[in-house]
């Protein structure tokens, strides 16, 4: 009986035994197969017309680009000035961006009002680089006399341009990648249908690096407008009886003279119209008086000749 037991107890433990080794294959083996099913599912295949498969690694990869380091801000100023020489202080400014590295975009030189009232108003629209934003614009500031208006502003595009250099160096992923595929083409379908889809990756890259170079010109650069004005004279009223009597006068001469300026305008504008239709008419008026006149002279003649 004891020996029965132990022959039970030693079949027990090897079943035992047996069990759990081959429960630590299994998951050994469903462990070492987890990598391979991440692997398999990590490997993006797209299938093209002509039967290949390419991965896309390389798209995907494309998106881990570096975090851009500066902000890109593009900063811009509106000022108005007053001055007693604003030709003057355009020179200056002038000066002041070339010296800084910067150019001129626009000037403009405009006169309004008469006499003791005129107005001179310059508008100079200049960029400068970014970093000499802040002096340019000081040393703009001491140019004329007065600031009487000045706006500053600015706006970060640092998120657009990151998203644009990502969609830049996906876009030339796949254009390395339909370069691959076009080569393995194997028939003239295939090569049209990836050609196709080639152009559309090749018209968004242009776009978007377009879009990229115009952030980079506005953030490299700075916009500064200025409107330089003379300041406002205002002329004092003179009330005296003799002062408006004179005012008066010199309306009536002013009166006057348009009256004649326009009855000078009214003749010429109708002196073609005369020449063209007055002389015929009067060539004509002229020969039937003389052949009346004639007519007349006649009937005379005859009448004392009865007599």
């Amino acid at each position: 009986m004891l020996k029965i037991n132990l022959i039970a107890v030693c079949l027990f433990t090897l079943c035992f035994v047996g069990c759990s080794q081959q429960f630590d294959s299994r998951s050994s083996g469903a462990t070492s197969a987890q990598p391979v099913a991440l692997e398999t599912n990590n490997v993006v295949a797209e299938k093209t017309a002509g039967g290949q498969q390419i991965s896309l690694e390389q798209t995907a990869n494309a998106q881990n680009i570096p975090a851009v380091t500066e902000r890109k801000v593009i900063r811009n100023a509106n000022l108005a000035l007053e001055t007693n020489a604003p030709e003057e202080a355009g020179r200056k400014i002038a000066a002041i961006v070339e010296a800084k590295g910067g150019f001129v975009v626009n000037s403009e030189t405009k006169a309004s009002g008469a006499n003791e009232t005129t107005r001179t108003s310059v508008n100079v629209t200049v960029r400068v680089p970014a970093a000499q934003f802040d002096s340019a614009l000081a040393e703009i500031r001491q140019a004329a006399e007065r600031v009487s208006q000045e706006k500053v502003s600015g706006q970060d595009v640092t998120e657009e341009f990151i998203d644009l250099e990502a969609r830049i160096r996906t876009q030339k992923a796949l254009e390395a990648q339909f370069l691959e595929i076009m080569k393995g083409a194997r028939s003239v379908a295939d090569a049209l249908e990836v050609q196709k889809q080639l152009a559309e990756v090749r018209g968004e890259i242009e776009k978007v690096e377009g879009r990229r170079k115009f952030l980079e010109n506005q953030t490299s650069f700075s916009t500064i407008t200025v409107t330089l004005n003379t300041p406002t004279v205002f002329a004092a009223a003179s009330t005296g009886f003799g002062t408006q009597l004179w005012r008066a006068f010199g309306d009536g001469v002013d009166a006057a003279l348009f009256v004649v300026l326009g009855l000078i305008r009214i003749f010429l504008a109708l002196l073609p119209l005369l020449i063209l239709f007055g002389i015929p008419i009067w060539l004509i008026v002229r020969h039937f008086r003389k052949k009346w006149r004639r007519a007349q002279i006649a009937q005379q003649i005859a009448q004392e000749e009865k007599s």
